[in-house]
Formats: structure tokens, sequence, C-alpha cells
């Protein structure tokens, strides 16, 4: 059965709101990684070094969301911060750009603020 998806995400946590004919689901993928913080390389380890390890822990993270929504006929991507138009780029890179419907900047939203989005924008 063919779903649609609203995506809310940044860089802690994403939350899918999946529209599928009567039913609706919501699934949370955590990231792992706290607030990306920048350290002086008097702290210990080098800032590149930390920054590769964030980075590789996002990679992790934005593979885990596109697993989760990898079968979406329709994707609204939705976020307050690059979050966002980092997974935007992994989607069009992987060939699901064709799916995206729109990507917005919103604040922070609740589990049902998302839903209520999906409803609104994907049921018939």
């Amino acid at each position: 059965m063919e779903r649609d998806v609203v995506l809310w995400i940044d860089h802690r946590h994403a939350v899918i709101a999946a529209v599928s004919g009567g039913a609706e689901e919501m699934r949370h993928v955590q990231s792992g990684v706290e607030k990306h913080v920048r350290f002086s390389a008097s702290e210990g380890g080098s800032e590149d070094g930390r920054d590769r390890r964030f980075e590789g822990h996002l990679n992790r993270y934005y593979d885990d969301v596109i697993a989760a929504i990898r079968d979406a006929r329709s994707i609204l991507i939705l976020g307050p911060g690059e979050a966002k138009h980092e997974v935007e780029k992994r989607l069009r890179d992987t060939g699901l750009g064709n799916r995206l419907v729109a990507v917005e900047t919103v604040d922070k939203m609740t589990d049902h603020q998302i839903a209520a989005e999906a409803r609104k924008r994907f049921r018939e």
C-alpha cells in the first residue's frame, strides 16, 4: 500500500508521520548525537576529528531516516535548521528527489501537530 510521509527533522531526532489510506503511523528516529558544539583544540582532540565524528553520526542517522521513508509515494520535509536540506540533498542523490512535495522551515512541532500536517496535506 502506498503511503505519504511528513518528515520533521533536526540534528537530534526525526519524527515520521505516514498516512496510508485511512491509517496513520508515527515513528521516531534518534540521531544519538548531542548539539554540535565546537571546542578549542586545547580542550583535547582536534576540532577536525570531532567534526568528522559528528559527520559520521549524522550520515548513519540520515541513512536510518531515509530507510524509514524510502517506500513513500510523497515526502514533505519540515524542520528548523540545516538537517532538512541535508536530507533533501541525500534523497535527490539517491534518486528519490521526485517524491519530494516540499521542504519547509518550521519550528519545533509536537507529534500531534506533525500528524495533523500529514492529514491536512495528504488526505483526499
